[in-house]
């Protein structure tokens, strides 16, 4: 173990640790995230799932940085993508039981509000199906192209900022592993239950959960990296 993975574990202990030794940091913590959603999923995203990818670095180079790597862009992309993806998660949990109830099931948002039960099951995997077969493919292309403008203006929140030449890195990506490791393997076996867990958990805690997806998106995008 290097000191800067000890440094990455310090800096993962320091964000969560008090929420747990300090009840009243965290009753603010839900008070603002009930009253902020929007706000709180920048926050979250921006930080949780940049985290992710340096970790995705250390796994794919050995290190937790490097020159033009544009930590601060991908923070900010990060940060507007987790407002979409709340967006996402409101649109498609309310949507799919609604649905649900026009073919029949009887009171899908009751059960979605209730305890634990094989119906909610069903139901919450029907919300992730349908969120990470409609939405999902969109989202990670359109992270591969953010990554790949990030990297090509040298990693500069000036650079991020600039036009993307959407059709240049489209024509260029490779589609090959995008279509059959990041489409056809992590979305059925990883995001399917991934997030079928998420939407069994009460409506302020998945966008938490989400984020802290983010973490392991990184490692994703990791082995997705080193299969170019």
């Amino acid at each position: 173990m290097k000191r800067t993975d000890f440094y990455f574990m310090l800096i993962i202990v320091a964000l969560f640790a008090p929420f747990f030794l300090s009840e009243s940091l965290y009753a603010g913590y839900q008070s603002f995230n009930a009253e902020h959603g929007m706000i709180m999923s920048f926050i979250k995203f921006a930080i949780l799932s940049t985290l992710g990818e340096l970790l995705g670095l250390r796994i794919s180079t050995g290190n937790y940085y490097r020159t033009g790597f544009g930590v601060l862009p991908r923070a900010v992309v990060w940060g507007i993508f987790g407002m979409g993806i709340n967006m996402a998660f409101i649109i498609f949990s309310t949507g799919v039981p609604a649905v649900a109830a026009y073919l029949g099931v009887a009171d899908p948002a009751g059960i979605m509000a209730g305890p634990v039960c094989l119906s909610k099951v069903l139901l919450a995997l029907a919300i992730s199906v349908c969120l990470n077969s409609i939405f999902a493919p969109v989202f990670m292309t359109f992270h591969k192209i953010t990554d790949t403008h990030i990297l090509a203006t040298g990693g500069t929140l000036r650079g991020l900022f600039t036009p993307i030449p959407m059709g240049d890195i489209m024509q260029n990506m490779n589609w090959h592993v995008q279509w059959n490791f990041v489409f056809k393997k992590t979305i059925p076996f990883f995001w399917y239950p991934a997030h079928t867990i998420t939407f069994l958990l009460p409506g302020e805690s998945r966008v938490l959960f989400a984020a802290l997806l983010g973490v392991v998106l990184g490692v994703i995008l990791a082995i997705a990296a080193r299969k170019k």
